[in-house]
């Protein structure tokens, strides 16, 4: 694989130029772009510049508003709901968790209800931006059908991320973020792009056949849940809280909305935030300190987030796709 050298200014000048070049104003380009350079940084590449040229689909067909503004409504004094008008989901995340972050601090919960966005980003930022407020944070969100419930071999579950952020203040926060599938999608489109192979359980063929070839997994195949039921279960539940619960899609009812223009598609996002120093009181960062460095004591354990923490340290250059980048390129 071919890979050119950049800078992530010149990550971030790319996105950006391609963004505005396709119908976004500079606010919604600049978020999007911030986003992606910080995927790219942090080691994320199934949600960098890997999924620039899907935001650019749904921007030429008219799906996504590249000039919108979401709505945000108090419903209660801890729900907020913010109606996305087809914007991308950064976009709306960026007006909505200054409120939520607001709320949850003077009543110690809050929930941020996302209707009609368009999220196919990492789900990292968003709570961990909450922990970093000293909040506890859960988000997530759905999909258009690609995973099988345990038993079927025809989709119904998105690959339904979930992403869990806990604060340690005066340091960076544990946070995790995966798909409720035994592979993220955009991890299976990458392994097809370079040619590499995905474990036997990733996902099965058109015909229901178990595969290890990320193509026949992402050309008609279907993604399996991971841990069997475990995962299926998990799945359900983010259908529940990103659909029905914030008054949104599931995934097979997204499908059917969708104008399948390659871009992410309409649909709901579910965010908790809780504050411990309401709940616990003051001593509940050291008592969870205690427990991480339990953790860490055990040969072969590092912290949900680390990696991508340190990452971030480097402010070198990120070596990328040649294909991809000439393909962005195009798009401009």
């Amino acid at each position: 694989m071919k890979t050119v050298s950049l800078t992530l200014d010149e990550i971030y000048n790319l996105a950006k130029k391609t963004l505005l070049a396709n119908g976004c104003d500079d606010e919604t380009a600049s978020i999007l772009a911030e986003l992606i350079m910080k995927a790219e940084r942090d080691g994320s590449l199934s949600h960098g510049l890997f999924r620039l040229p899907a935001y650019v689909s749904g921007l030429k067909s008219g799906k996504i508003n590249g000039k919108g503004k979401p709505e945000i409504k108090k419903i209660s004094p801890s729900v907020i709901k913010v109606f996305g008008n087809n914007c991308l989901a950064p976009v709306v995340l960026n007006k909505g968790i200054p409120e939520l972050i607001k709320t949850a601090k003077e009543n110690g919960v809050a929930v941020l209800a996302i209707n009609n966005s368009h999220h196919m980003a990492a789900m990292w930022p968003e709570t961990e931006i909450i922990a970093e407020q000293g909040l506890v944070a859960f988000a997530c969100t759905s999909y258009k059908p690609a995973v099988a419930p345990v038993g079927a071999t025809k989709p119904l579950f998105g690959t339904n991320p979930i992403s869990f952020a806990w604060p340690r203040p005066g340091k960076a926060p544990v946070v995790y973020d995966m798909a409720t599938a035994s592979m993220a999608m955009g991890e299976v489109q990458v392994a097809k792009r370079e040619g590499h192979k995905v474990p036997l359980g990733t996902g099965l063929t058109k015909d229901g056949k178990e595969t290890t070839d990320p193509g026949e997994i992402a050309d008609g195949g279907v993604l399996l849940p991971f841990g069997g039921y475990k995962g299926s279960c998990i799945a359900m539940m983010v259908e529940l809280l990103a659909g029905a619960l914030v008054g949104d899609n599931f995934s097979y009812e997204t499908a059917a909305k969708d104008n399948n223009d390659g871009g992410p598609p309409s649909g709901g996002e579910f965010i908790l935030a809780i504050s411990p120093d309401k709940l616990s009181g003051n001593d509940w960062n050291k008592h969870s300190d205690e427990f991480f460095e339990k953790m860490k004591s055990m040969d072969g354990v590092r912290l949900p987030g680390e990696r991508r923490h340190i990452n971030r340290l480097d402010k070198g250059p990120r070596n990328i796709n040649e294909e991809l980048i000439n393909k962005i390129k195009s798009l401009s």
